[in-house]
């Protein structure tokens, strides 16, 4: 007999249109409230089949925070009895053919997988296979040009997932594409093409590997990111990952790292699409300001302003479509507080992030921390406080190093103002 635990769906519930809605857009809290109000299944039992902690379901269901951990979304369908393709994953072993999912094409199986992946895509890293490289072929432009549009695709997996969820899979596409530089037959032009691609897909594995952790991986990959840019002359992705080293360098000598990114603001040229200079800017003004060069982390500042302002008509890379305005308020607003001026970070950190969606939530966790430090430096520890709290919701869950990192010395720095009662509420927070 097939085991059939407790906090299995009951099927009316899991065919209902509100139910199906939040497992499409993984908004788990949902799914756990409408498990305990229609379902008679508590939060304590939801709790122990998915092993999760209890506050931790608890703060799910009030809305406090999102599930975007692979293990957790597997887990989560084990313990309900959800059908994998409900989420986005394969079917589960446990799974047998019912009239809902033998009738479903497979068109509408990857229609839905698509939805799933663009409203939060925690089980698509692992649903989708790493790219094998095929034995000896002739490439064409039309080779390249998927290429780098599946490069593209799985770009949009770094919005909601860490880099412990993505390094598979983005290094399986840099070894892939790193094959068929060897194996494939190709032109002259072509072969640059693939290199550029390359470059793009080291960088994202290389951002991967600095998210989760791997951090003499992610320098690797950047220094074979700028190899593989130079060899196909691309001054656009060669910048980027002298950029993306620079960042890296920031956290030890943050002089070099000033360095490396004004070299990068060097691969600038006429025909530098406007969103990558901008964002080229951008990271110069971040290594400038972590070396406590004021001037220059403005000057810096005005050039990617002016940058967006000007814009121009031409193709932007997928790989910077994401600078915008109200990226580049928050970048300055980090700034200011790295620099330590919250006078100045505060008003356009918390502009920016009103405009910033909760679904990034990994990247908003990190804003907040800054948020929250600059309010530490404006003598506001209640407010500190608030947008420590937020933060720690969005970094739950989500495979990445870096939002834990950020906050622990903020962390620190609050431990003085105990006794207020706002201090006093985040420990046992950032415990769960």
């Amino acid at each position: 007999m097939t085991y059939e635990p407790p906090t299995a769906l009951p099927r009316d519930l899991l065919s209902s249109p509100d139910m199906r809605e939040a497992l499409e857009a993984h908004d788990f809290g949902t799914v756990f409230r409408l498990a305990r109000a229609r379902g008679g299944i508590s939060y304590s039992k939801t709790a122990a089949e998915c092993d999760i902690k209890p506050e931790r379901v608890g703060a799910l269901a009030r809305g406090n925070g999102r599930i975007t951990s692979f293990d957790k979304v597997v887990a989560i369908s084990d313990a309900l009895r959800v059908p994998g393709g409900l989420l986005g994953l394969a079917s589960r072993p446990w799974e047998v053919p019912t009239p809902a999912t033998s009738t479903t094409s497979a068109e509408n199986r990857s229609d839905m997988r698509r939805r799933t992946f663009v409203q939060a895509a925690s089980g698509l890293a692992a649903a989708l296979p790493v790219r094998t490289a095929p034995g000896a072929q002739r490439l064409g432009p039309s080779d390249i040009e998927a290429l780098r549009a599946r490069t593209a695709r799985l770009r949009r997996l770094d919005t909601v997932l860490g880099g412990g969820d993505t390094y598979r899979v983005y290094l399986g596409e840099y070894q892939a594409t790193k094959a068929l530089t060897r194996d494939a037959t190709y032109s002259e032009a072509t072969g640059r093409a693939l290199l550029s691609v390359l470059a793009e897909q080291a960088q994202q594995a290389g951002r991967a590997a600095f998210d989760s952790g791997r951090e003499a991986d992610a320098v690797g990959l950047y220094k074979e990111s700028s190899t593989a840019a130079t060899e196909a002359g691309d001054s656009d992705p060669l910048g980027n990952s002298l950029a993306f080293l620079a960042h890296q360098q920031v956290a030890g000598e943050r002089r070099e790292a000033a360095a490396i990114a004004a070299r990068s603001c060097e691969a600038i040229t006429p025909h530098t699409p406007a969103r990558v200079r901008a964002l080229l800017h951008e990271r110069m003004a971040w290594a400038c300001a972590a070396a406590n060069l004021p001037r220059e982390t403005e000057r810096a500042l005005l050039a990617a302003e002016e940058a967006l302002d000007a814009g121009d008509d031409g193709p932007q890379p997928d790989w910077a479509v994401w600078v915008d305005g109200t990226e580049l308020r928050i970048m300055a607003g980090r700034y200011w507080t790295e620099l330590r001026r919250p006078l100045r970070a505060v008003p356009v950190l918390s502009a920016g992030l009103a405009q910033y969606d909760d679904s990034h939530a990994r990247d908003k966790a990190l804003y907040l921390s800054w948020l929250a430090d600059a309010y530490l430096r404006a003598g506001e520890p209640e407010e500190a406080s608030t947008a420590v709290g937020r933060a720690l919701d969005l970094a739950s869950g989500v495979a990445s190093v870096r939002p834990r990192q950020r906050l622990e010395p903020v962390l620190s720095r609050l431990a003085v103002h105990r006794g207020l009662s706002a201090v006093d509420e985040v420990p046992a927070r950032a415990a769960v």
